[in-house]
């Protein structure tokens, strides 16, 4: 099966299962297993923060953050597109009272400076208190640039805002920019790392920061209901990844772009965009239903929408790439 609808669906390889298994566990609410223990102060090195917390997801690392940063009544702003907004299911304003000024992110993926100067709103009890701004890096595949992710933190912060960021696929910008991790972590107070999607681990995501924030977040996580128990089973897998897996990142990159080019060739898709580890497509109202049936009949698993993502990911390799780009041609050569 080559499935490219997200780089959630890579599965652990055998060094990684072998890790897995060989972990050394104990009580991790209790502050007792190892193996999370050395995983978190690695990934708090590689981030350059003080430190870091293993969470079971993306999604609870953000909202973990969210309430770090903010109380009932205040706001946060973030992109239109922004995960910790759209895709996961207003638990801030659910869960926190917290609520989100979203921003229309810019063709680039980020917000507009003069956007987030606009919204911050003044001291004045009419409005939610604004105290965080939440950016997100990739976003749809697309590095922010180093000098604007500078100048909109610099900003947040001659406001008294607190930054947080969604770094997911962080790492896909590390890699594809050749930039330390510790860098892109540099100009914020938190920033959430996902290693269950290009990196290959089966769950988990970190939350970094200060001390302080940290150990608030591990209040919320427990909250939540993501404190564990002999979670070095599923440290040791993220451990793995970041040991061994993240120079891996370049050949998705590669391959995508080998992806785009082969689309671009065809008729009727048009590319929108590729970047790092993702193609972006639009497909014809009326191949919607065909091309994913047609497709799925040949063990590709796309989901094709009119706007159609397709993500690149280590558990498929430059054959599939062009199985993928076969079965398209003779998609649009049999109409």
């Amino acid at each position: 099966m080559i499935d490219l609808r997200s780089d959630t669906v890579t599965r652990p390889g055998t060094a990684m299962r072998d890790a897995m298994y060989a972990a050394p566990v104990g009580d991790d609410v209790w502050g007792d297993d190892p193996s999370v223990a050395s995983f978190e102060a690695a990934v708090a090195e590689r981030a350059g923060k003080a430190a870091a917390l293993l969470f079971p997801s993306g999604t609870q690392s953000n909202l973990a953050a969210l309430l770090a940063h903010c109380q009932r009544g205040d706001e946060y702003i973030a992109g239109q597109k922004a995960h910790t907004y759209k895709y996961e299911g207003g638990g801030a304003a659910v869960l926190g009272g917290i609520q989100p000024q979203p921003v229309e992110n810019a063709a680039d993926g980020s917000l507009p400076l003069e956007s987030i100067r606009t919204v911050i709103k003044p001291g004045d009890f009419h409005f939610a208190r604004t105290r965080l701004l939440a950016l997100e890096n990739t976003i749809g595949g697309k590095v922010l640039d180093a000098d604007y992710t500078k100048a909109a933190t610099d900003l947040a912060r001659a406001h008294g805002l607190a930054t947080h960021l969604d770094g997911a696929r962080l790492f896909n910008a590390s890699v594809a920019t050749d930039t330390p991790l510790a860098t892109l972590c540099e100009s914020f107070d938190t920033v959430s790392l996902c290693f269950s999607k290009g990196l290959g681990a089966p769950i988990g995501s970190t939350l970094v920061g200060s001390p302080s924030l940290i150990d608030s977040a591990r209040r919320w996580r427990k909250v939540l209901g993501g404190g564990m128990r002999q979670s070095g089973i599923i440290a040791a897998a993220c451990h793995y990844a970041l040991d061994h897996q993240v120079a891996d990142l370049a050949d998705d990159h590669r391959r995508a772009a080998r992806l785009a080019d082969g689309i671009s060739a065809l008729p009727e898709l048009d590319v929108d965009h590729q970047a790092t580890n993702m193609v972006f497509i639009r497909v014809p109202k009326h191949h919607l239903v065909p091309l994913r049936a047609w497709l799925a009949e040949r063990d590709i698993l796309i989901e094709v929408l009119y706007v159609t993502r397709l993500v690149v990911h280590r558990d498929l390799n430059d054959d599939a790439i062009e199985q993928v780009l076969e079965a398209l041609g003779d998609y649009f050569a049999s109409r």
